[in-house]
C-alpha cells in the first residue's frame, strides 16, 4: 500500500524575510514607513536640486516670467512705476505675489501635502472640501509671518539691509544679498532636515507638538513660505518693501506683505484642489498601497528644494562674484 508523502507547505518552506527596524513613532513628516532605499532617495533628490542650480536662470524667471505676469495683472509696467495710494499698493502686492508663485519652497511645501489628497472622502466635492482645511492653516501661517515682517519694515524703514543697493563689502556683496543668502540658506537647511525626517533618519522636530496640536505642521510650512519675503532681494519685490517702509504705517505694511504671501500660494492652492478633486482618490490609494511611497515623495521634495536653496544662494552666489568656480549652463551665467 503506497504511503502518501506530505510535502511542507510553501509558506513554511520559505525563509521569513527580515523586517526592517522601526525607525521610530510616526508623525506628520514621517508616517512610520521608511523607504528601503533611503540613500537612493537622498542621492537622486540632491542631484536634482544641484542640477536645478546649474540650469536655473534668475533673469528668465524674474524678468521674463515674473515681470510679465505682474505687468499683465496690473495692466502697466510694474517695475519702476511708483506705487501711488493704498489701493495701488494692495494691487501691487497681490500681483507680485502671484508673479513669484513657482519657487522651490512653494513646490516642496505643496508636494508635502500630497499624502493628504483623497483621505477620508469618496466624492470629488468631499475631497476638495477636506483639502481646504490644511490649505487654510497653511495660508494663515504664511500670513502671520509675512505680516509681522511687514510691521518691522514699517517701523525700521529703508535703513534695513534689504534696501541696500550698494556693492560694498568683501567680494562685492550688498546688505540685501547677504540677508538673502542667510535667510535662504537657513530655510534650505530646515527643508533638508525635514526631508531627512520624512525618511525616518532624524527626529521630527514637530512630532510631540503636533500630537497635541495636529495643525502645527501646516502653520509651520506656511511660515516657511511667509519667510521667503524676508530674503527676497529682487527689484520687483524691493519696490513693495520701499512703499511699505516709507508709509510708516504698520497696518498697511502688514496688509501688503500678507497679500503678497497669499498671492504667492493662490495658484498652487488652486492646482492642489484640482489635483485633489480629480486624482486624489487614485493618488491616495496608490500611496496607501505602499505607505513608504508617501515618505519618499515628501522627502524627495524637501531635500531637492533644500539642496537647491543652499547651493544656489550660498555656493553659486560665490561663483557669481568670481570667488569660486561653479558649473553653470550658458543661459544661466
Amino acid at each position: 500500500m503506497a504511503q502518501t508523502v506530505q510535502r511542507p507547505s510553501p509558506a513554511r518552506s520559505r525563509p521569513e524575510r527580515a523586517t526592517a527596524p522601526d525607525p521610530g513613532p510616526s508623525s506628520f513628516f514621517f508616517n512610520g514607513h521608511a523607504p528601503r532605499r533611503r540613500a537612493l532617495v537622498i542621492a537622486v533628490s540632491a542631484l536634482f536640486g544641484f542640477a536645478l542650480t546649474v540650469v536655473w536662470s534668475a533673469q528668465f524667471v524674474d524678468r521674463t516670467i515674473g515681470d510679465t505676469i505682474a505687468d499683465t495683472l496690473l495692466g502697466r509696467t510694474a517695475k519702476g512705476t511708483p506705487i501711488v495710494g493704498a489701493l495701488a499698493g494692495v494691487a501691487f502686492a497681490l500681483a507680485t505675489g502671484i508673479a513669484g508663485t513657482f519657487t522651490a519652497c512653494n513646490v516642496a511645501v505643496f508636494s508635502a501635502l500630497a499624502p493628504l489628497t483623497g483621505a477620508g472622502a469618496t466624492s470629488r466635492r468631499g475631497r476638495m472640501g477636506a483639502a481646504l482645511r490644511p490649505l487654510s492653516r497653511l495660508a494663515l501661517g504664511a500670513v502671520v509671518v509675512s505680516a509681522v515682517y511687514g510691521m518691522f519694515v514699517a517701523f525700521l524703514g529703508t535703513s534695513m539691509p534689504q534696501f541696500d543697493q550698494g556693492q560694498g563689502g568683501a567680494g562685492g556683496f550688498s546688505g540685501r544679498l547677504i540677508q538673502a543668502m542667510v535667510v535662504y540658506g537657513v530655510i534650505g537647511l530646515v527643508m533638508t532636515y525635514l526631508g531627512l525626517s520624512a525618511l525616518g533618519m532624524v527626529r521630527d522636530p514637530l512630532a510631540k507638538l503636533s500630537r497635541d496640536f495636529p495643525d502645527v505642521p501646516m502653520y509651520f510650512m506656511g511660515g516657511l513660505i511667509g519667510a521667503f519675503l524676508i530674503g527676497r532681494p529682487f527689484p520687483l519685490f524691493r519696490q513693495l518693501f520701499q512703499d511699505a517702509a516709507r508709509s510708516r504705517n504698520a497696518l498697511y505694511a502688514a496688509l501688503e506683505f500678507a497679500l503678497q504671501s497669499l498671492g504667492n500660494i493662490v495658484v498652487m492652492s488652486v492646482l492642489f484642489l484640482l489635483v485633489t478633486g480629480f486624482f486624489g482618490d487614485r493618488l491616495h490609494r496608490w500611496m496607501t498601497a505602499r505607505p513608504s511611497r508617501a515618505s519618499a515623495l515628501m522627502a524627495a521634495a524637501f531635500i531637492a528644494a533644500g539642496v537647491f536653496m543652499i547651493l544656489y544662494w550660498d555656493v553659486r552666489m560665490l561663483a557669481r562674484r568670481d570667488l569660486i568656480w561653479y558649473p553653470l549652463a550658458p543661459w544661466a551665467a
